[in-house]
């Protein structure tokens, strides 16, 4: 049976990062994350929120990246996957197990200053994807009428974006 294992968070850190190192010197960082939903009972004709609080692990450069610029209160986006953490409870013996986010790609939104972060403002962040190696930017000729694309060339094989019988417009 096929199975898929994919999370998408966009929410504000709840504490600042802490960033620890391996044995083997590699970066790990967990964060703290509270994504908020909001909807419309119409039973109470009001407008509702409700929050769930996510902890995220973060491995190698991103972990560092987080422990630079991350702060609480900083909007971030991540890509991961979940993963259950089990153990046995030291004082009761018990089974304890825990639901956590391995991430695997991050995108600081906002700007520096926003939530706590640093000073001045600054664009939005940057992307680390793991295991998927950057594409080279290729500059296209512009003229008046045409719509340039800035997709990458591993999308469709060719330089200059999708074949225009893919062009929604």
């Amino acid at each position: 049976m096929a199975s898929f294992n994919k999370v998408i968070l966009v929410g504000n850190l709840t504490r600042d990062p802490q960033v620890r190192y391996t044995p083997g010197g590699t970066a790990v960082a967990e964060i703290g994350m509270a994504v908020s939903r909001q909807w419309f009972d119409k039973q109470t004709n009001s407008r509702r929120e409700e929050t769930t609080f996510v902890d995220v692990t973060l491995w190698g450069r991103q972990a560092e990246v987080a422990g630079e610029y991350l702060a609480k209160g900083r909007p971030v986006l991540i890509e991961g996957r979940l993963q259950l953490d089990t153990w046995d409870d030291k004082e009761t013996g018990q089974k304890r197990s825990k639901l956590r986010v391995i991430g695997e790609s991050m995108q600081m939104l906002g700007s520096r200053s926003d939530g706590g972060g640093g000073q001045g403002g600054g664009g939005g962040g940057q992307r680390r994807d793991s295991g998927r190696p950057a594409a080279p930017q290729q500059q296209q000729p512009q003229d008046a009428g045409s719509e340039s694309f800035s997709d990458s060339t591993s999308d469709y094989g060719y330089g200059g974006g999708p074949p225009d019988d893919e062009v929604p417009f």
